[in-house]
């Protein structure tokens, strides 16, 4: 399928405004910007508010953990799928292409997007789902990674980060597509945090938060264009699928870099000075049929989706009960303490109340949700060496060792 162009008018349109700077400026400025604590000195030129932003986020504590989190494929050794680290890049290298072209604030695009999967789980939306679980079953309380993001950056770490880019990670979720995206006002912190005490306690809040800047909505399509066609590449990778496993395709793209230049072309073509991002519903409709697609024919039969229910619920499990136990118990010794009460207070940020005084079961998720995928395998192997579970990865060469196997008369644990 050939890419799509930019039409002759909004290209010419584009480029005269941008030499003489008559475009509208639709951007969220700098000095507008919101942070919950300012000594009210201006920003150094070379340094505005949302680059510091960027550099906090990108300096914080978990952001090296992205590098061992899942995106889709867990239990898989393939050094060609994505991890989530890779995938916040991909959304900011998206968002900030459309940012650009309509002219937005690129530094808020930026810190948005590096920021926006940050509390998400270990073995990706399979473990957001068991954590959630556990988390209700104990106080009534629902997990969402997109709000838990949020308390990272702002809770867990108070890294004095700007309402308008936390706002924009609160209001990120790339699971709710729309066709037309436009900015919800946010005022306050006081205003914010009472939206994301709703996502708390009422089921479904946290799909209906949304960012309060063009940019984070910039990100927040970003987010399914970034992921819309790299999940069908990455199931090829492993051999999943074949080339015919999904019949639209022709619609947007067939390939990755086509769905992603479609879609960002289409973008740009209908939001181009105006007071949202939108697509036409041509594809927009294309973008829920790729999605229901990718639901039917990735998502649901994920290898290793049985073995996560299977294997990795209960071993989360077993790991929460036995660290809200030590908590409850005062038991210093136990990796609740050590590994993660300690490593939070060893950053020294400025917090009102300690954080060992935070409530014991949000304690422990805050812990478990930072885990990477090997993290909570290795820990759960630390805390019950006698146990049952045991994860195996699929690694490089499997088909290999299960061929040799035959060939010397040998049963394949695959078999």
């Amino acid at each position: 399928m050939a890419k799509e162009q930019l039409s002759a008018a909004l290209s010419a349109r584009m480029e005269q405004e941008k030499a003489d700077r008559s475009y509208i400026d639709l951007s969220f400025h700098d000095d507008m910007a919101i942070r919950r604590h300012c000594n009210d000195k201006p920003a150094p030129v070379w340094r505005p508010r949302f680059a510091k932003d960027i550099d906090r986020i990108m300096y914080s504590p978990y952001y090296n953990r992205y590098t061992d989190k899942t995106q889709v494929f867990s239990l898989v050794k393939n050094d060609d799928i994505t991890r989530r680290s890779l995938h916040v890049q991909l959304v900011s290298r998206i968002a900030r292409t459309i940012g650009r072209a309509l002219n937005l604030n690129l530094d808020l695009i930026e810190a948005i997007a590096l920021g926006h999967d940050i509390g998400h789980t270990p073995f990706a939306h399979s473990g957001e789902v068991f954590l959630n679980d556990l988390y209700h079953k104990h106080t009534g309380r629902y997990f969402n990674h997109n709000i838990h993001s949020a308390r990272v950056l702002d809770k867990i770490f108070p890294l004095n980060l700007t309402l308008q880019t936390l706002s924009g990670i609160a209001g990120h979720n790339g699971e709710i597509e729309l066709s037309e995206y436009r900015p919800v006002p946010m005022n306050s912190f006081e205003e914010f945090e009472a939206e994301l005490e709703k996502c708390y306690t009422i089921p479904g809040y946290a799909n209906k938060i949304q960012p309060s800047t063009l940019e984070g909505n910039v990100v927040r399509i970003s987010d399914i264009i970034a992921y819309l066609g790299k999940d069908r590449q990455d199931a090829a990778s492993i051999q999943m699928v074949g080339d015919s496993a999904f019949p639209t395709t022709a619609s947007i793209g067939t390939i990755n870099s086509e769905i992603i230049n479609n879609l960002v072309v289409n973008i740009i073509e209908n939001s181009y000075g105006q007071p949202y991002i939108m697509l036409d519903e041509a594809h927009f409709k294309a973008v829920q049929s790729y999605k229901k697609e990718n639901y039917a024919v990735i998502y649901a039969n994920e290898p290793g989706r049985a073995i996560l229910k299977r294997v990795v619920e209960p071993m989360m499990q077993e790991i929460y009960d036995q660290l809200l136990e030590d908590l409850l118990h005062d038991k210093q010794d136990s990796p609740i303490f050590r590994h993660h009460i300690d490593y939070v207070n060893q950053t020294r940020y400025p917090r009102p109340v300690p954080y060992e005084k935070t409530e014991p079961n949000q304690i422990i998720v805050d812990y478990i949700a930072s885990m990477t995928d090997d993290y909570l395998i290795d820990l759960h192997r630390y805390l019950f060496p006698d146990s049952n579970y045991y994860v195996e990865y699929t690694g490089y060469f499997n088909d290999l060792y299960a061929l040799r196997n035959r060939l010397q008369g040998q049963i394949s644990i695959d078999d």
